[in-house]
């Protein structure tokens, strides 16, 4: 089964950094595109960042130059450098993968989340 387990969020002061860190398993890791995602309350679930089985990387405006998005194909890992990081960044931030599944069917998993909380 699909399993992404975050890890590595917790509270940091304004201008402070962050490494979240995303464990999968359970699929062909290396040949999936891997996201980040965040929801604060209130508010909708918006991509960070995204980085595709061969390395591409895409960013939401907000976080580019202060996010980065990285993989280890060897590890079955994905990891979110958070630099620089405001109050407006506190969320729970999910780790998501797209598979595919029987061939041409492409599901999106999810893990559980970890909290990132920005405050002085």
């Amino acid at each position: 089964q699909v399993q992404l387990v975050e890890s590595g969020g917790g509270l940091v002061q304004p201008g402070g950094s962050l490494r979240l860190s995303c464990a999968a398993s359970g699929f062909t890791f290396s040949n999936s595109a891997m996201n980040w995602y965040r929801q604060a309350p209130g508010k909708e679930r918006e991509l960070v960042a995204g980085i595709t089985g061969g390395g591409g990387t895409n960013y939401a405006d907000s976080m580019k130059g202060r996010f980065t998005i990285a993989r280890d194909n060897a590890k079955n890992m994905v990891y979110l450098q958070m630099n620089s990081l405001k109050p407006e960044d506190t969320a729970v931030y999910y780790c998501n993968a797209i598979v595919t599944r029987y061939s041409s069917f492409t599901f999106r998993y999810w893990g559980q989340g970890t909290q990132v909380t920005v405050s002085s």
